[in-house]
């Protein structure tokens, strides 16, 4: 074999072993990538505001695992980032100031969050590894630290009613929505120029902008490329869109969701559910047609709503006929219900790895 040739072989040999080792590699990453995702443990959590209880209940056999027992006046539940403590907000009409605090691997209760002086906690998320809540007495937004189990921030939004709360991932941004001021609330956290005189400093501060939609807005979501910011109304049945970049009012869908309590977009963004607590109702809108392509009734009353990570099913908590209906996304069916306990309402889901 002269020396070309030689050479030539060994190139062809190197190249073999190289694409084999890459195979090999991503094969490796791969299963363990699989095997990750396959490994973790996902619940689904409702509470009950009659029972007062919160129902732990595996997202597979849709059986429920425990309950754990929780305060007076149960409506919103979160989790932590890892999965393992759940956050209950007592309203108390906007005089309580509660937040139960609920050991998911003990499957047991914690000592409470006094929230005062911010009174009646509702809306709940859980972003920096803290708790993040609306104040409905207090017309604020609150936040605690777990690690310090302090309050450690506020801020007043002067609003009627601050319901739902919502966290953008940057935690520079936090949109509610003011039900019976009928307005949404954009806080963020900006740099703001130094005065004029001599020596002063640029310093950061929170702004409000208030936006302006149909009154008994309540139920809202943004859109998972955080652009714009959807609140259904239970007066008008309108869906209000805010564009979250000009922070105004973008448009207005006459869509008809009288009594409407929640919206929820789907992880992929194409639709947009909605329940009604007053008629049963649960409407599928096509975000990009804003056209409803389905409804059903889930019976007298639909409150709480939460989506499969994968997108195939929703969950919705039915306050007035005492179940948790279990509706298929992809055909858009009723496919079961859960005993969850008596006026089910806020869903959450528990992932632990």
């Amino acid at each position: 074999m002269n020396k070309v040739a030689c050479l030539k072989n060994m190139k062809s040999d190197l190249i073999r072993s190289l694409t084999i080792n890459l195979l090999l590699v991503t094969s490796v990453y791969t299963s363990t990538d699989c095997l990750a995702q396959s490994s973790k443990q996902t619940t689904l959590l409702a509470l009950s505001k009659n029972d007062h209880t919160l129902a732990i209940i595996n997202s597979v056999t849709l059986k429920v695992i425990a309950r754990v027992p929780v305060g007076p006046d149960p409506h919103e539940v979160v989790v932590s980032s890892d999965g393992k403590t759940a956050y209950v907000s007592n309203t108390g009409g906007g005089r309580s100031y509660e937040i139960n605090v609920i050991d998911l691997i003990a499957q047991k209760p914690l000592p409470n969050i006094d929230t005062r002086p911010l009174i009646g906690p509702h809306g709940l998320m859980f972003s920096g590894g803290k708790v993040w809540f609306s104040a409905e007495g207090a017309k604020a937004v609150g936040r605690f630290d777990p690690a310090t189990d302090k309050l450690d921030w506020c801020i007043g939004t002067g609003q009627e009613r601050t319901h739902m709360v919502y966290v953008a991932a940057d935690e520079k941004k936090v949109y509610t929505t003011n039900v019976s001021a009928g307005t949404v609330s954009i806080l963020a956290d900006t740099l703001l120029p130094p005065p004029p005189f001599p020596g002063a400093q640029a310093r950061r501060d929170w702004i409000q902008t208030v936006v302006q939609v149909s009154r008994g807005s309540e139920g809202f979501d943004v859109t998972p490329d955080g652009k714009q910011l959807w609140t259904a109304s239970a007066d008008d049945g309108t869906i209000s869109a805010v564009d979250l970049v000009s922070k105004k009012l973008a448009f207005i869908i006459d869509a008809k969701v009288l009594g409407a309590n929640r919206l929820k977009f789907t992880p992929d963004g194409k639709r947009a559910l909605v329940s009604s607590l007053r008629t049963g109702d649960f409407f599928v809108f096509d975000v990009a047609s804003r056209k409803e392509i389905k409804r059903l009734n889930l019976g007298k009353g639909g409150a709480g709503i939460e989506v499969d990570p994968d997108g195939s099913r929703a969950f919705v908590g039915c306050t007035a006929d005492n179940y948790v209906a279990v509706i298929d996304l992809k055909k858009l069916e009723v496919i079961g219900h859960i005993d969850a306990g008596p006026g089910p309402d806020g869903l959450a889901w528990a992932v632990r790895p």
